[in-house]
């Protein structure tokens, strides 16, 4: 059973241009370094022909889970409300052990980017602070056990 992939409007627009310039550029790109690969002559020793042929192969798997992303998405709006932790909420939680501020947007799997402090409603903080209010301090449980305690300071869209 495939699991249920929820996209932003922003990540439904990302993955879009993704799509767009692996199936213009990248795809072009790929053809000429084989057709060029082919050109050095005999290619069951041609090291550059099997490095296309592997990007080419990279390239055309990236195309078809991005189709199937996009074609089985349910694509969430920003919340109208920002009374409480939802999908597509930016939220700013205080952590109780450093005093440090963390922002976070909530977002599907599929487009969770935690260099970019976009998180996952299924990774542990996602789940912790789902339906939290401004105010209440949430735990967390980390995959090694630590036990984290962060605050909601700011919800909003």
């Amino acid at each position: 059973m495939q699991k249920e992939v929820v996209l932003t409007s922003e990540g439904q627009a990302s993955l879009e241009e993704e799509l767009r310039h692996l199936e213009t550029v990248r795809r072009r790109e790929v053809g000429e370094r084989i057709k060029e690969a082919k050109e050095f002559g005999d290619i069951a020793e041609n090291s550059e022909y099997d490095d296309a042929k592997n990007e080419q192969a990279w390239v055309e798997s990236r195309i078809a889970e991005i189709t199937m992303i996009l074609s089985s998405a349910t694509i969430i709006k920003s919340p109208s409300r920002s009374d409480k932790v939802t999908l597509g909420s930016r939220v700013e939680l205080h952590d109780a052990e450093t005093g440090k501020i963390h922002v976070y947007r909530i977002v599907g799997s599929a487009e969770a980017d935690p260099a970019r402090d976009k998180i996952s409603n299924e990774s542990p903080v996602g789940q912790a602070i789902m339906g939290a209010k401004r105010g209440q301090s949430v735990k967390v449980s980390t995959p090694s056990g630590r036990m984290l305690e962060y605050t909601v300071k700011k919800i909003s869209r």
